[in-house]
């Protein structure tokens, strides 16, 4: 028996609750962390330096001097109109694919396909000004790993950039 009259096994106690209650309190920090600042990094936005029509096209002719092809831009505004809804803010979505890239992941991750193809929306702030927003694939390379992170993380980003290079602010 010890001087206080507790034995040497209940002298653990305490120090083990407070160390599960720290962990328990990381993690929930952590958790919060996670919830808070997931939807600021899986979507990046910048002002564009150009009108709304401007950067629409501006990207537009850069998707074809990088190599990649667009199935089309559509006019959320119109598709919204023939359902009945008003949306007064401009909105389009293009829509772009690098078929070797695609190709490159989809031989060895078709799971991530309901991600491809890539898209950039061109939209107008309530401010009036005119915001390109995308995926961080960056991000999302990281975090499948892999293949994914190659083909996402570092081709699909670089050229991104280079086809977004100049445009924004």
């Amino acid at each position: 028996m010890m001087e206080n009259g507790q034995s040497k096994s209940k002298v653990w106690i305490k120090p083990l609750a407070w160390g599960i209650g720290g962990m328990v309190a990381g993690m929930a920090v952590c958790g919060i962390l996670v919830v808070s600042l997931m939807p600021r990094l899986m979507l990046v936005t910048h002002e564009s330096r150009l009108g709304f029509d401007e950067t629409v096209t501006a990207i537009e002719q850069a998707i074809g001097r990088e190599g990649w092809t667009t199935s089309g831009t559509t006019n959320l505004n119109q598709s919204m109109a023939r359902q009945g809804v008003e949306l007064t803010p401009q909105v389009r979505i293009i829509t772009l694919c690098k078929a070797e890239y695609a190709k490159d992941v989809l031989t060895t991750d078709r799971h991530v396909s309901s991600l491809m193809p890539c898209r950039v929306s061109v939209w107008q702030g309530d401010d009036g000004k005119v915001y390109v927003s995308k995926m961080n694939t960056g991000l999302m390379g990281r975090l499948f790993g892999g293949n994914i992170a190659r083909v996402m993380g570092e081709q699909v980003g670089r050229d991104e950039k280079a086809i977004l290079g100049g445009l924004l602010r």
